[in-house]
């Protein structure tokens, strides 16, 4: 073989050398736009955020705008809890769109319920002359509005929250879950969620339906009862501010005895600004022995009866105050 021969065959070989690492660099440099600088990559970060309760840098890579809302879910434990119902996530291809943006679309689950959530990314300025970067296109938060009824509390993801009025809106970021409810000693509300998928989806205002809780009707019911054992006390016909009263043309000549068949249901409800205690019902049985004015004939008189009254209700700090009211 001649040196030329030679020359030429040692030529070909690091001219196919080159190839191969320039097609290298080129996949190199592909894989890692994709996987370290592509759009995904900007959308796993700000996911990584959420779940991170990193509200200041979930905001930055969303690049939104803060609405003038109530902030108590943007940071730290409330916006991780947001994250925790989101399961199957799944961050799909980017996809083509105008002005040589890219849309990321993301899918996951909130419990039953299959929820996907777009996001669009605007290309940046390269790095080291190859390397690709993307940012999230601008936009505004949501936000989710909370009405409590009689109330001017309220918590949503576990965080507590003034309500004035009982009424307050909650910015959130997106995708997410969020959860408000009301609980007090006396008073509650059961919780309500909504899942927030992107920045311009309907959401459903909430409403936290306030009620008494166990321990409020507990209260109230054992104050009627001691109210009407202590009108049984009394061994009249007509107990002096009771709501029983019995009456007859003959002469009573025994002692009159007054029991409690069935207490009063308590049922309490919101009306003006307040808590209303609704019509109250005893049943009631009084007894005794009477003579007719008539004849002088004694009998036995056993009589069972409805009685209805009313009663007022304050609620001071940890105080529970009930006023009967009795009309006659």
């Amino acid at each position: 073989m001649t040196n030329g021969a030679k020359i030429i065959k040692i030529a070909n070989a690091w001219l196919l050398i080159l190839m191969l690492a320039i097609a290298a660099v080129v996949v190199t440099i592909t894989v890692v736009n994709h996987n370290a600088f592509g759009p995904q990559r900007a959308v796993q970060d700000y996911l990584d955020a959420l779940r991170a309760g990193d509200g200041a840098r979930a905001l930055g890579l969303l690049h939104a705008k803060v609405p003038p809302a109530n902030a108590a879910v943007l940071d730290g434990a409330p916006l991780a809890k947001s994250q925790a119902a989101l399961t199957d996530v799944y961050i799909g291809d980017p996809a083509n769109a105008p002005s040589g943006h890219k849309t990321v679309t993301i899918s996951y689950r909130i419990g039953d319920a299959p929820l996907t959530t777009e996001f669009t990314l605007t290309p940046g300025p390269k790095r080291w002359l190859f390397f690709e970067t993307w940012s999230m296109a601008p936009t505004t938060l949501p936000q989710i509005n909370v009405t409590v009824v009689n109330a001017a509390q309220a918590s949503i993801n576990g965080a507590a929250a003034n309500m004035p009025d009982g009424k307050s809106a909650f910015a959130v970021f997106y995708p997410g879950s969020y959860s408000a409810e009301y609980r007090s000693d006396f008073f509650a509300a059961p919780a309500v969620t909504r899942n927030v998928t992107g920045p311009t989806a309907a959401i459903p205002a909430v409403v936290l339906a306030t009620g008494p809780t166990s321990n409020l009707l507990t209260q109230v019911g054992g104050t009627l009862h001691k109210y009407l054992d202590a009108c049984t006390k009394q061994a009249v016909l007509m107990p002096t501010g009771c709501p029983m009263s019995a009456g007859t043309d003959n002469r009573v000549v025994s002692a009159v005895k007054w029991s409690i068949l069935q207490y009063p249901d308590v049922a309490i409800s919101p009306y003006g600004g307040q808590w209303i205690m609704a019509p109250l019902t005893v049943k009631a049985r009084v007894e005794y022995k009477e003579q007719n004015l008539y004849t002088g004939a004694l009998g036995d008189v056993k009589t069972t009866e409805d009685f209805g009254f009313t009663a007022k209700l304050a609620i001071t700090g940890n105080t529970v105050t009930v006023t009967p009211v009795v009309s006659y």
